[in-house]
């Protein structure tokens, strides 16, 4: 039979030991500047408007030359958004 105190020793020890390795992982990898994380934000920013614009590009240029209206635009814009964050989201979970 175990002792109570003996297992809330080794809790706690198990405890302080995960704590210092978050620790020292911490000052190993520090976290990224201001300027890296609003360099990030405008990465992502980009990497969603820009397909975006082509849909809109390609789209209004169909439009003008068919004569359709917004037919092309707007599900060229909505194609185009989809890539913009299907991108996005393969840029956040790279490894």
């Amino acid at each position: 039979m175990t002792h109570p105190h003996k297992d809330r020793q080794d809790r706690l020890a198990e405890a302080a030991r995960q704590a210092e390795k978050r620790r020292r992982e911490g000052l190993a990898t520090p976290e990224p500047s201001l300027g890296a994380r609003l360099g990030q934000i405008g990465v992502l920013g980009w990497t969603i408007v820009v397909p975006m614009l082509i849909g809109v590009a390609i789209g209004r240029w169909l439009d003008r030359t068919l004569g359709t209206g917004v037919f092309f635009s707007a599900p060229l814009i909505m194609i185009g958004a989809a890539i913009g964050f299907w991108s996005a989201w393969k840029w956040m979970h790279r490894p």
